[in-house]
């Protein structure tokens, strides 16, 4: 795909979703904000915790990251009957938006392209982390609950933060972080055309990409 054919997909884009109040550093605030204040309110919650519930924090960050691999390489890139919005926005829209050769914001007016709608983060928390956090809570602990929110929530924003900067310039400071020319690297190659139905599906740290064999090795 073209550069010119990139700047007609983000022009039309923007026109689809306009919004004169959008912002797009009030939109990353929100994110940052509602999930730091779920996680530290799930923190304040926890008392004498158990060594078996700490457990809980690897085995919700193990089932986040599964849920987030099969979440892409499933209804965001297969178009479904009941997700077919999903597939619209993330295969159609993200991926003509961002491409391997055209990867950086423009503008602050191109955090939507990546950053999910606060509303999202709604339905994340109430119709997954709490429903799943209160079944916890009557038949395991009160820590276990609270301890499966924190990190479920701090993964949610883990993969925000990631994927927002992934895209910026790769020479800012955040884009010089430990590791994160890596972990871009891995993303943006997802960003080829030819590649994006078959490799790479971890947005962040690609365990269930190398345990399912699709982990991108540099031979297509």
């Amino acid at each position: 795909m073209g550069l010119e054919t990139v700047r007609q997909a983000r022009a039309a884009f923007h026109e689809r979703h306009a919004s004169r109040y959008y912002s797009g550093p009030l939109h990353l605030a929100t994110t940052v904000g509602i999930s730091l204040l779920v996680a530290v309110f799930s923190a304040t919650m926890l008392e004498a915790v158990s060594p078996l519930e700490w457990a809980t924090i690897p085995l919700t960050f193990l089932y986040a990251n599964l849920s987030e691999y099969l979440g892409h390489r499933g209804p965001m890139h297969h178009k479904t009957r009941f997700l077919g919005e999903v597939f619209k926005r993330h295969s159609i829209e993200h991926h003509s938006f961002f491409t391997d050769d055209a990867a950086t914001f423009d503008s602050s007016q191109d955090y939507k392209a990546v950053l999910f709608p606060p509303i999202l983060l709604v339905f994340f928390l109430g119709c997954f982390a709490m429903p799943v956090g209160a079944i916890l809570y009557y038949f395991v602990s009160p820590n276990v609950c609270f301890l499966f929110v924190l990190t479920a929530v701090l993964y949610f924003l883990n993969y925000e933060l990631l994927h927002f900067v992934y895209h910026m310039d790769p020479q800012s400071w955040t884009g010089r972080l430990p590791l994160m020319s890596r972990l871009r690297k891995h993303h943006i190659t997802h960003h080829n055309k030819v590649l994006m139905t078959s490799y790479n599906f971890n947005i962040t740290y690609p365990i269930c990409d190398r345990i399912f064999g699709t982990l991108f090795d540099g031979k297509a």
